[in-house]
């Protein structure tokens, strides 16, 4: 019965695309002022278990053996407290951006008000006590999570709530790094891979909904405080090149590390998944007292970077500490992304390349903050292989917007040398490993959905017929759209470049399906 509502709430949707547009547009900015409040609440919490852990951390470097020892034992406790809520509620561990992929892939299930209140509470417990972990992918999945709960509350087909997923995860990470045109593309790009106005319209008024309510209560200012970004002179465009290079190549390097730090964690010391969390978290306590600036996000470091000259040999050890406890704390599993942290290890990247380049004279000390930037843009594409949202995120976040050209060669060279390497984009490898090691439950696969295909130039699919397409087991082209014109498929419908197809198909072949249409 609940199956026959979907398909028919679907087929009312697409036979009146007009109304589901406005709809879907009024349900993005309701979903964006529920994801802002959340994230908010999430920014809030994190920023004061920050506060409070770096004074913490000073009142004990000055106190008794007694005080510290209490401390590692306290920590110990938040391990098995983090142990609990990730076994309660296993789909928000990590950083929740696989999981939002596999959720808009219908391959997997999110409990919205459970994932909702675990990534919460165990984030901001696992990164305020020290773990290098991120507050974006958190960010991203609690949009998310909200907007499915928006989704559920109003009753909404599956074919919408994927519409208004995306539009939660535009929303989360607009709100979470006060960036609404990266969270909007980031969405686009990475999760949802296509540009249709039906997702582009929820998506960009939850983007912008969100990111006036986290600007109303934390400001304007931006997260890297990088004061006097100078216009880089045009024969410095070769050193963009060369940093984006090494960049480029960090990338690949923090992904191999991340894909394999289950191997460390394999050994037969840690018998158990709280023997892993315990390791991470009193390795957070002993950095404590003697590398704090590698503990937790690190969005101060960067603004330290860039006002206040560092030592090649403290920015090497800044950038090995940062890298590795980075693998550490994402490989123990609690709830927390890895996103702001590799920007981190960009920033110190870019950092190191400027040291030296300085020290060669081969660029002014002026121009130092213009590397660490670039470096950041960098690093990103290369990992996520988004160089779109690289480029805007990063301008966004330092708000350097004259610095968009070479943010976007830097970004497009450390994608060609990650394509080069052979290095799979980091969210889509983590998504598979998380689909293999847990296959998804027979109920899941049996749903069907329909979604949204963009036929593109050069689509395989472009310019043939339909009876001629290939298409999997049990899928069926309900529509088409082509500019404002709305075609009742038959097979000797000829599909076109820039046709919007949507097929009812079961969850397990959107992947296929996917794949066919872009021909990736």
């Amino acid at each position: 019965m609940e199956s026959k509502k979907q398909i028919i709430g679907t087929y009312k949707s697409i036979s009146n695309w007009h109304k589901f547009r406005l709809r879907l547009f009024l349900e993005g900015i309701l979903t964006g002022i529920f994801a802002g409040l959340v994230i908010s609440l999430f920014r809030f919490g994190l920023t004061e278990a920050e506060a409070w852990r770096e004074s913490f951390y000073e009142q004990l470097r000055g106190s008794d053996t007694l005080l510290s020892a209490g401390w590692f034992a306290a920590l110990v406790a938040i391990a098995f407290i983090l142990y609990k809520l990730t076994t309660y509620e296993p789909m928000a561990a990590g950083s929740g951006i696989p999981q939002v992929k596999g959720a808009l892939l219908g391959l997997m299930k999110m409990r919205w008000f459970s994932v909702m209140w675990v990534k919460l509470s165990a984030g901001i417990m696992g990164i305020g006590a020290g773990l290098s972990l991120g507050r974006e992918g958190p960010s991203i999945q609690l949009g998310a999570v909200a907007a499915q709960g928006v989704s559920r509350m109003l009753g909404r087909t599956r074919m919408e709530e994927r519409y208004l997923l995306t539009s939660g995860a535009s929303a989360g990470l607009a709100a979470a790094f006060n960036a609404p045109l990266a969270g909007v593309i980031f969405a686009l790009e990475e999760l949802h891979r296509n540009f249709s106005i039906m997702v582009l319209l929820p998506s960009m008024a939850a983007a912008m909904t969100a990111t006036v309510i986290s600007r109303a209560l934390f400001g304007r200012a931006s997260v890297f405080d990088i004061p006097d970004l100078q216009l880089l002179p045009l024969n410095y465009y070769g050193i963009v090149i060369l940093v984006a290079l090494v960049a480029g190549l960090a990338g690949v390097i923090f992904n191999k590390g991340l894909l394999n730090i289950g191997r460390f964690y394999a050994l037969p010391i840690f018998k158990s998944q709280v023997h892993k969390i315990i390791f991470a978290l009193l390795t957070a306590g002993v950095l404590g007292f003697f590398l704090p600036e590698v503990l937790g996000g690190g969005n101060n470091l960067i603004n330290h970077l860039a006002q206040t000259p560092v030592s090649l040999q403290m920015l090497l050890l800044f950038l090995a500490g940062k890298l590795l406890f980075t693998l550490i704390s994402y490989g123990c599993g609690v709830p927390g992304g890895f996103f702001l942290p590799m920007l981190v290890i960009g920033a110190l990247s870019g950092s190191i390349c400027a040291n030296v380049l300085i020290s060669l004279h081969l660029i002014e000390p002026i121009y130092a903050a213009n590397i660490v930037v670039i470096a950041m843009a960098a690093l990103f594409s290369s990992s996520v292989r988004a160089p779109i949202t690289g480029t805007v995120l990063i301008m966004e976040m330092t708000a350097s917007y004259q610095q968009l050209l070479t943010l976007a060669i830097g970004a497009m060279v450390a994608f060609v040398i990650a394509e080069l390497c052979q290095s799979k984009p980091i969210y889509e490898e983590l998504l598979t490993r998380m689909l293999n090691s847990n296959k998804p439950a027979p109920a899941t696969l049996e749903q069907r959905n329909v979604v949204e295909l963009a036929v593109c130039s050069g689509s395989p699919v472009a310019n043939k017929l339909i009876k001629d397409i290939q298409w999997p087991a049990n899928t069926l082209l309900v529509d088409i759209k082509r500019g404002e014109q709305q075609l009742v498929p038959s097979g000797d419908t000829l599909l076109m470049p820039g046709d919007f197809i949507y097929v009812f198909t079961e969850n397990e072949h959107i992947e296929e399906l996917q794949a066919l249409v872009s021909g990736e």
